[in-house]
Formats: structure tokens, sequence, C-alpha cells
């Protein structure tokens, strides 16, 4: 029953409200002519629920209701929150210290982005695509990308549960994931042929750039002239530590563009001193390349200083912030985005490889392939092959 009042409720809020709650709240409503027609519909439609229903509705959850659906509009970070997760935000409370290694994005149920290498999540097979329909009991329909992130953390041998969708709705598997400390080695390398240094980063934090740095100058003293880093189903972390890393490889020039409402994009250019690596580098990306990654691998292939070889990344370079409302609830809003180098857009676009190569298929409970198409493809560029 509920559902169908909210099908009504956000059929017709969403694209009304949008502009007119979230750029209220931000300061930037333009209450024109053409605002209060949309607004009275909305009011129209809400009153006819309440008052005409079959069954008593109850107010709350009908606005509730419309309140996710306008974020729902909007790009997959922004969401609206509870009172009680704005309380979190606002406490500044560390997260618990033990995770299962998931990042997520929203496509109607909470969408598997990426899993961090050797992570409970990885381990148990899950992978970027996978839909978690519920984390515990709990559906995950109207939960934001936030929430998801806080209901995995936990203490270090502490348990969670997820119920995951892979290709068929109708055959959902259960996980049980044990919580582990979060890793603090961010990179690492291995020699992946003749001449050639392999970097792997598995996430961006302040670490980032001074393990990559300390990698490459091992791998240049085994004997690697040229560099491929992967950043595959690396997802999250903090989008200056992309733009830190991205100043080891570019000596000059713009490394992205930071666009906010109502502003001219920003330019964030490299500094004197930037470019210390100075070897030819392949990146290696997938649709699991997102965020802190994308940020990195765009100032590299902007600066021709790259090629880029594997999936379209998923498109997730932006900022959120927190507009709380007057009843303790929230909004949390994508307030700045990220262009490439030359000004196209990044956030929602994502990154086009210079040469695509597919990432296979698997199978729930199959075992990952053996033979890695993407980075076999890289070696035979770097060796002066035909790709295949």
């Amino acid at each position: 029953m509920f559902s169908s009042i909210r099908r009504v409720v956000l059929w017709v809020s969403a694209p009304v409200l949008a502009f007119a709650l979230v750029g209220g709240f931000l300061g930037r409503v333009n209450a024109g002519e053409e605002t209060f027609p949309h607004l009275r519909v909305f009011h129209d439609v809400v009153t006819l629920i309440t008052d005409r229903y079959v069954e008593k509705t109850d107010p709350d959850k009908v606005m509730t209701g419309a309140m996710h659906g306008l974020a729902d509009s909007l790009d997959p970070d922004s969401a609206f929150l509870s009172a009680d997760l704005v309380k979190q935000i606002e406490s500044s409370a560390a997260a618990a210290p033990g995770d299962v290694g998931i990042d997520f994005t929203r496509q109607y149920w909470l969408r598997i982005i990426a899993t961090r290498d050797g992570s409970p999540a990885a381990r148990a097979g899950l992978r970027t695509g996978d839909f978690v329909r519920l984390i515990g009991d709990t559906p995950t329909r109207e939960m934001s990308v936030y929430e998801g992130m806080r209901r995995l953390r936990g203490a270090p041998g502490s348990k969670v549960t997820l119920t995951v969708i892979r290709g068929n709705t109708n055959d959902p598997h259960v996980v049980e994931l044990t919580r582990e400390a979060v890793p603090t080695v961010d990179v690492t390398g291995r020699m992946a042929a003749s001449g050639v240094g392999l970097l792997r980063v598995a996430a961006f934090t302040s670490r980032t750039a001074a393990q990559a740095k300390a990698a490459a100058a091992d791998l240049a003293k085994n004997g690697a002239t040229k560099l491929i880093v992967d950043v595959r189903h690396t997802s999250g972390g903090s989008n200056d530590a992309g733009l830190a890393l991205a100043r080891l490889f570019v000596p000059s020039g713009t490394l992205a563009k930071r666009e906010a409402r109502g502003s001219e994009p920003t330019n964030i250019d490299a500094a004197a001193g930037d470019g210390s690596i100075t070897m030819p580098v392949t990146i290696l990306a997938d649709n699991g390349t997102s965020g802190a990654s994308e940020i990195f691998a765009s100032a590299l292939l902007g600066n021709k200083r790259a090629e880029l070889i594997g999936e379209h990344t998923i498109g997730r370079a932006g900022e959120q912030k927190l507009v709380k409302l007057p009843d303790g609830t929230g909004l949390w809003l994508t307030s700045a985005k990220y262009l490439t180098p030359s000004g196209e857009p990044l956030h929602g676009k994502g990154l086009t490889p210079t040469v695509a190569v597919d990432a296979p298929d698997v199978e729930f409970g199959q075992a990952e392939p053996t033979e890695d198409a993407i980075l076999d493809t890289a070696l035979e560029r770097l060796a002066g092959k035909k790709a295949a």
C-alpha cells in the first residue's frame, strides 16, 4: 500500500522539489513564476493522498518517501538522511576499526563498486556490479551510500550478513563476512615483465603517494624502465590523495578542474618539484575504478603521461557535504565535481580507455580466471606488439 503512495508522490516530487528544496537550502532558489505551479501540484498530490486514498495514511511517511525520492533523482552519492545519521556525521566520530572491504554506489539497491584486495568481501567472491539487497535484516532500497558504508563497519572479528544478487534476481546469495582491521599498505610493486614494473594501488589515503614513490624507486633499481599502474577495482578514498599521486607523474600543467555550483571551474595545477617519476606509464582500469583513482588517471591521460587500458570507469568524482534541515534530518549533497584537465565532465561520465578490453564475467561461486586479458594487453603494447 505505502509503496503505491510513495510512487505517486515521488513521481511528482522528484522533478518538482529538486530545484525548490535543494536549491532553497543552499540559498540558491530562484522563486520565479515557473516554480509555484509545480509546488501547487505537489501540494495537491499530497492532499489527495492524505484525504482520498482508500486507507488512512501517515503524512510523515508520505513526506519522508518524497524526500527520499527527491534525493534519488540526483547522483547516487546524494541522499536524504535521517536525524540519527545526521547526528553521526555531526559528531565526527571515527568509523569503527573493522571493515569488510566494500565500496558502494546506489542503483535502486546498494551496488558494489569494488572490493579491496584481500579483504573479506574479495575472498568471499563479491565483485563489481553485485547488488546488496539486505545488510543483516535491513533492506537497502532506501538506504543511502553513507548509511550502507557505516553499517559495514564494526569491531574486528564481528560479523555482518549480506544478501547479494548477481545476474538473476530470483537467486539471492547470503554471504556472512567477518570484519577485519583496515590494511595500512595501499601500494605494492612487482616486476611484471623484463623492464616493466607494476604498481598495484589498492586504496587512496594520505599514505598512498609516499608508498607509490618508494615502490617505484625499488622497481627502477630492479631494472624497470616502464611502469604499469593498476587501479582496477580501486574505489573511494580521498580525492586529494588521487591528486597527490598524480603529482608524482605530471611535472607541469593542469591536473584537474574542480567545479562548484554558481562558480567557474578552478584549475588544480602541478607545482614545482612535481613529476619525480619519469618512466612511461600505462594505467589499468575497469568499471570498479572510481573516485580518487579516476581523478589520478584523468590527470595522467589529460597530460599525455599515460594510456588507459581496460574498461570505461564509473564516473564518480564529486565531493559531498551535509545540509542540515530544520527538523534534524539532512541532505547529503554532492556540492562540487571534478572535470578532466581539458574541462570535460569526469563526474557522471567517467573515462574512456585508450584500448578497450572487457573484464570477464564470473558466475557466483566461480573462481576468478587465471588469465588477465587487460594486463596482457598492456604488456603487449609496451613490448611493441599489436594488441589482440
